[in-house]
């Protein structure tokens, strides 16, 4: 296992930075983005290496731990991103994988977590990956000001979206950087976008990520001092991640048994756990059913079930830490269901193929409820700006979710679609932080 892998960047142009260097940060709950800011106000985005070679201008929000022995001693290694995962594909058994880490930032219910015998704060393991992040791109964080986005609204059941900043300002401090600013991540973008601007405008930003949708209005006047002028807010604890759920629970979810039943000492037929399959929402849960007890009840399960191959298919599922390529496969259908009309889903694991054909009509009714609740985001960011839609002169969109086309109807219906544009899908955020940075 290489543990000394490091990022694409220019020498050249890491010399040639001032200290301290303004960067802004996009920490994502899927995809993390790093862009420089230079003294001149142009800026760049750092492509991080990958294993298959080819560099990426995002680095997935994933950090990896684990020991070998080194001399007659145990030595901790780590690895994020891309590196993460083949770490952890390379011995799942041995490697603590840990994602999704800003989901938990406005929880107060976590704090910590153990990890061989250590507990471990949740800042603690962010500024971990943080610091391995930078390190990738050739920074050090004690030579940099960083300006970190934030989402209106953190995800997650009672988000306490005070303690969310505080934490994420506290991971950034512990990571090394001499100085954080936080913004809000639909700003951020607006920033980006304010450069097509040659006029003041009325602009609503929306902003997609993996686990959050974020709505600002904002009044942008590139001709004056006072650039932005924010009117109004909303966020939505939703985004790509629920729509990829909304295929697995439809089409992936019957072939693991989730509409099985079984009985218990002969007893009148029961429908198997339905928590099993609520874990299935986000890939990473999986990990957290990979405990002799909860395969032992599946398999218990399993011998009563009506149809037991479908369970041991889910057993087959977690033992082996296939939700990864589950995930890969559901996100390339979704991806393709935006601009085919039909898509072919693929999975296979040994005792289950699945080659199932989803109609973009079928996907478009399954995330209707989500899309009803983006349309109340929407509704809510204009009435805090007190605004109707006839008010707002642009309407800008990044993030992958905004390429689905129930979600950019949202906006051509409410706003007309001569009003609403696309673009920076990944890096709007982050390059929007370091215009505001410098």
């Amino acid at each position: 296992m290489d543990s000394t892998a490091r990022g694409f960047y220019f020498p050249s142009v890491m010399t040639s930075l001032p200290s301290p260097t303004r960067i802004g940060i996009d920490f994502g709950t899927t995809n993390s983005v790093i862009v420089i800011a230079r003294p001149d106000r142009t800026i760049q985005t750092i492509r991080f290496a990958t294993p298959d070679g080819d560099p990426s201008e995002t680095c997935r929000t994933l950090l990896a731990l684990w020991q070998e022995m080194e001399g007659g001693r145990r030595v901790q290694h780590r690895a994020v991103g891309a590196h993460a995962i083949e770490a952890h594909l390379d011995d799942p058994a041995e490697t603590r994988l840990i994602m999704s880490m800003k989901s938990y930032l406005a929880q107060a219910s976590f704090r910590e977590t153990q990890v061989f015998g250590q507990r471990l704060s949740l800042e603690s393991l962010i500024a971990t990956f943080l610091r391995e992040l930078m390190a990738l791109g050739g920074l050090r964080p004690a030579d940099c000001h960083v300006t970190v986005g934030r989402p209106v609204h953190f995800v997650g059941d009672n988000a306490d979206d005070a303690l969310g900043e505080t934490r994420l300002r506290a991971a950034f401090a512990q990571a090394g950087f001499a100085d954080v600013a936080v913004m809000m991540e639909p700003e951020a973008a607006g920033w980006r976008f304010m450069q097509r601007l040659d006029r003041p405008a009325t602009v609503l930003v929306g902003d997609f990520g993996g686990g959050t949708s974020d709505f600002s209005v904002v009044r942008f006047d590139p001709t004056g001092r006072n650039a932005t002028q924010p009117l109004g807010h909303a966020g939505v604890g939703l985004a790509g991640d629920q729509f990829d759920f909304r295929i697995i629970d439809n089409v992936v979810a019957p072939y693991l048994g989730r509409d099985c039943t079984f009985r218990i000492m002969g007893g009148e037929p029961l429908p198997v756990p339905i928590e099993w399959y609520h874990a299935l929402a986000r890939w990473h849960r999986l990990s957290l059913m990979r405990t002799p007890r909860i395969l032992n009840e599946i398999e218990d399960v399993a011998r009563t079930a009506s149809e037991p191959q479908k369970l041991k298919n889910l057993i087959e599922l977690v033992r082996e830490q296939r939700g990864q390529e589950l995930y890969n496969a559901v996100s390339a259908t979704k991806r393709a269901l935006s601009t085919n009309t039909t898509a072919e889903l693929r999975f296979a694991q040994p005792g289950l193929d699945i080659c199932a054909t989803i109609h973009r009509e079928d996907f478009d009714r399954w995330i209707a409820p989500d899309i009803a609740r983006l349309g109340a985001g929407i509704d809510a960011a204009l009435a805090e700006a007190g605004l109707a839609p006839a008010q707002i002169d642009r309407v800008f969109l990044t993030g992958g979710t905004s390429f689905v086309p129930a979600v950019r109807a949202l906006f051509t219906t409410r706003f007309g679609a001569e009003r609403v544009e696309l673009g920076g899908e990944f890096v709007s955020v982050a390059e929007g932080l370091a215009l505001a940075a410098a």
